[in-house]
């Protein structure tokens, strides 16, 4: 059994581990030849591809992929794999049982703090949200052609080792911006890899919210990681004044709760089911740095 991973990056990697577990051979790829080598010594075979050209050195890992999982985001042209594959993909990978895709919550757009579901329609605010709206139908559409599963996880705010708001107070980058009633979403990255294991195995298809049970003001995660640490949260700040980018900011205008039941209904346990107790096993294991 072989995994294609597409984009095999931080979530990538998580996955990749994942499915290593289960004794798949992973194949990921990658930008450069640096992250190449990372992905090496992690025991990934690890392959360039820079969204444009398919080179044969893939093309031929793909004849013997079983799962491929896409994590590469939209361009203006498109899903950079849809594009380049077209309609060759049965040809290209002959043996594939089943598919991957990873998108994000932003597709939903702004309900204004209430609950959504995957049956909520989506009214993406960014036109990245849109883009990935658009590669999400192109990937399902592309399973119910070739009679295969189709998944496609929706990822909310991704946090883990390396990543969180312990290495953001340590460098005094973390912020506590405040807007009233703004609540995010968030999913340890090892739940990623899990979750998308979990799929796999059943070939299981359709639409699924990857995000942990508590939706929460992004402050409250500063604030209490501070309180971990025993150090003192840095001082709020209005949002409204704050200097952000205009991307930064653009997060800020959709405010909603994630709803993960659909996955959970399906059988899936999350290790990582809200941000207190992770954050307490980051710190205490010692793993909040990352490798």
């Amino acid at each position: 059994m072989q995994v294609v991973i597409f984009g095999c990056g931080y979530s990538g990697t998580a996955i990749a581990q994942a499915f290593q577990a289960d004794g798949f051979r992973v194949l990921g790829t990658t930008r450069s030849s640096e992250k190449a080598d990372a992905l090496r010594a992690k025991g990934i075979d690890a392959l360039l591809f820079d969204g444009e050209t398919l080179s044969d050195e893939l093309l031929a890992a793909m004849k013997s992929a079983t799962h491929v999982v896409q994590s590469i985001a939209p361009r203006e042209a498109g899903d950079p794999v849809i594009r380049l594959t077209a309609d060759r993909v049965g040809t290209l990978m002959p043996q594939l049982e089943w598919i991957g895709y990873l998108s994000t919550v932003g597709v939903y757009g702004d309900h204004k703090g209430n609950w959504v579901t995957e049956d909520t329609p989506c009214i993406p605010v960014s036109g990245r949200s849109r883009e990935r709206l658009e590669a999400e139908q192109a990937w399902l559409a592309l399973g119910e052609d070739l009679g295969i599963p189709a998944a496609v996880l929706r990822l909310s705010g991704i946090y883990g080792p390396g990543r969180n708001a312990f290495c953001n107070l340590a460098r005094g980058t973390a912020r506590r911006l405040i807007k009233k009633d703004q609540v995010f979403n968030r999913i340890r990255v090892e739940d990623i890899g899990a979750s998308t294991r979990f799929l796999a195995d059943g070939k299981l298809g359709g639409i699924y919210n990857v995000t942990d049970d508590l939706p929460g003001p992004p402050q409250d995660v500063i604030v209490e990681a501070a309180r971990l640490m025993g150090v003192e949260p840095p001082p709020e700040q209005p949002f409204e004044t704050a200097e952000l980018t205009p991307m930064a900011r653009s997060f800020y205008g959709e405010n909603k709760r994630v709803s993960n039941e659909k996955l959970k209904a399906a059988g899936f346990s999350f290790t990582f089911p809200n941000y207190p107790a992770s954050l307490a096993q980051l710190l205490h294991g010692d793993l909040w740095r990352g490798a």
